[in-house]
């Protein structure tokens, strides 16, 4: 069944869409991310335009995220302390991520900055989460324990000024590095069309020593409001969000996301890390081939200058 695209301006199989939209819905639940660093791929790579395919996921991503994050607070996963922090900043930074987006789309440089931002930022992101995953799963299997580093044992930002406490996580640390955090992936998060929850979720964990039991829930929590103010600014600013492309993409990824929720109890968290840093290289990898190989189609066609 073939439905019409207005903004992107083609057809797609209806039940293509809500298909991928329900299986990142299910990633975005299992592993706590967004699920945009594979759906906005996944979707340029069946020909929707790029800047279309970037707008239209974050509805997505707002979608799939909310489903999961309400799960997760209902198990009292959530920091709502922290993630307001996460918020503010993330906003922000979508600010500046748009202003990105349309700049260089103007000039005719959008391709390929987010085909190199793809493979630059998903294949450092996924070798240093495979290593630490590898890492973990062979001690385990002989039979090391490893003690995590308690929440008192912080690194050496978190002596920075202006200190908070968080009750939930258990951490009283600097301000700084997490609004740093925040800022960071709500600029990249906007500009490439992602969550960001694939930096998010390591970064809470190894670098602010979030506890793990809050790490997922967090992490969607800034998702959410991030992603919905950049699905606004894209509408609004680059007019390029697709309402029909990003309403069968919520319908399977609501869906989905539930699921993905209920099955990542059953794994351990080094299982799950192991997991998610073989699907960003894989994304990674893919992006680096389009950017060697020879495309099928040598010449393109764009409309410019119509303002």
């Amino acid at each position: 069944m073939q439905i019409y695209l207005p903004i992107a301006e083609l057809s797609v199989n209806l039940f293509f869409l809500v298909g991928i939209g329900g299986a990142v819905g299910f990633l975005s639940g299992l592993f706590g991310v967004g699920g945009g660093f594979l759906l906005t791929p996944l979707l340029i790579f069946s020909g929707v335009p790029t800047a279309v395919a970037v707008a239209s996921v974050t509805g997505q991503v707002v979608a799939a995220s909310t489903s999961g994050a309400l799960s997760h607070y209902r198990r009292g996963g959530v920091d709502l302390h922290l993630s307001m922090y996460l918020v503010v900043s993330g906003v922000v930074g979508a600010f500046g991520g748009v202003a990105a987006f349309a700049l260089l789309r103007d000039a005719g440089q959008l391709d390929l900055v987010i085909s190199l931002g793809f493979l630059l930022l998903l294949g450092s992101v996924g070798v240093l989460m495979l290593q630490e995953s590898a890492r973990a799963l062979l001690k385990h299997r002989q039979g090391v324990v490893v003690r995590e580093r308690l929440p008192n044992q912080h690194n050496w930002f978190h002596g920075l000024p202006l200190r908070v406490r968080f009750k939930k996580s258990r951490l009283y640390i600097s301000v700084l590095p997490v609004l740093s955090i925040g800022l960071f992936i709500g600029f990249v998060g906007s500009l490439l069309g992602v969550g960001g929850g694939f930096i998010m979720v390591p970064a809470l964990v190894y670098l602010l020593r979030v506890p793990g039991n809050v790490v997922i829930g967090t992490s969607l929590a800034q998702v959410v409001a991030m992603m919905a103010a950049t699905t606004v600014l894209h509408a609004v600013q680059s007019q390029s969000v697709d309402i029909m492309l990003a309403f069968c993409l919520m319908v399977g990824g609501t869906a989905g996301a539930q699921f993905g929720a209920a099955a990542g109890k059953h794994l351990r968290g080094e299982q799950l890390r192991g997991l998610l840093a073989l699907l960003v290289l894989a994304v990674a990898i893919r992006f680096g081939l389009s950017l060697v190989l020879t495309p099928a189609d040598t010449f393109s066609m764009a409309v410019i200058g119509t303002r």
